[in-house]
């Protein structure tokens, strides 16, 4: 019979509504409200971002200083930088682009102020130019140099039968070609169930592996839990395991010779996408010179099982 765990880290407490506790981007399924913000929160914010997300908030930031030091500067006049068009959108725009060479330090030579009151705001904008620039320079490294793992993980989970019993699997691999090395896999079940007082409850039990762990993993691996006497899935019907109100939790750890440092990513299936008697197909073959060809495409792709029964 299967044994329940302390709680993971996740908490006991349920509802029947409850959503996925980890996403399938592997960031767990939390709104936070009413948290404080803080420079370096910002800083993890923008190293964790898309790159496009990342470079459309560079280029706001450009514009939007710009444009502040281009109001200033059209509100004391253009005529200390340039002369003066008679048109105020015109004046803006030259006074934007005097801007811009200014916190960028280019300065072409073909505008430049003439005044204290220029100099002095030209001067503090180009400080603000350095600082930016140095800012967003340290952002780049951090983008680069932070470890991120490279696991792809299969879209679904299968159940079928293997060696004698039904068993759940999933297959995952690497998006790189670097060789992970040493993985190793944990999963945690956690099941919402409606207790005596009819309020729901999470339960925890760890799913015990074919294998938890292998040396190295330069192709595929498809992980496998056997649903047999110590599984907490075995007192329930292979067609009801989609019905109930549960999600697998996964947790890998492998060492990674890129960042030459041990890197941990986490994912999770729901019960209810569980797809019943499908194989995962072969990922792999060998070509004509014997060199074993990876399709990436085929890490989720499966067939049915009895079909080939």
């Amino acid at each position: 019979m299967a044994k329940r765990i302390k709680d993971p880290g996740i908490g006991l407490s349920s509802d029947e509504q409850a959503k996925r506790f980890i996403n399938s981007d592997g960031s767990f399924n939390i709104k936070h409200v009413n948290r404080r913000t803080s420079i370096s929160r910002s800083y993890n914010y923008l190293i964790s971002i898309t790159w496009t997300q990342f470079f459309g908030w560079v280029l706001l930031g450009y514009v939007l200083i710009n444009s502040f030091f281009a109001i200033i500067y059209t509100l004391i006049g253009i005529s200390a930088i340039a002369e003066p068009t008679g048109s105020l959108f015109r004046d803006f725009l030259k006074a934007f682009f005097f801007s811009a060479q200014t916190v960028t330090t280019v300065g072409y030579g073909a505008m430049a102020p003439t005044g204290v009151i220029f100099g002095v705001i030209s001067s503090f904008e180009a400080l603000i130019g350095l600082l930016s620039f140095s800012f967003i320079t340290g952002l780049l490294y951090g983008r680069f140099s932070k470890p991120k793992s490279s696991i792809r993980f299969s879209d679904i989970m299968v159940v079928r039968e293997h060696k004698g019993v039904d068993c759940i699997m999933f297959r995952l691999m690497s998006r790189s070609t670097n060789v992970m090395i040493r993985p190793k896999v944990e999963m945690t079940l956690a099941l919402s169930q409606k207790s005596k007082d009819k309020k729901y409850i999470n339960n925890f039990y760890n799913l015990k592996l074919e294998r938890n762990e292998i040396t190295y993993l330069p192709t595929t691996w498809t992980v496998v839990h056997p649903i047999n006497e110590s599984s907490p899935l075995n007192e329930f019907r292979r067609e009801d395991l989609s019905r109930l109100h549960g999600e697998i939790l996964i947790l890998v750890t492998y060492y990674d010779e890129s960042f030459a440092q041990e890197l941990h990513q986490v994912h999770s299936y729901i019960l209810s996408n569980l797809k019943l008697d499908e194989a995962f197909v072969p990922a792999f073959h060998y070509d004509e010179d014997g060199f074993t060809i990876l399709d990436h495409d085929k890490i989720g792709k499966t067939k049915n099982y009895k079909s080939d029964s």
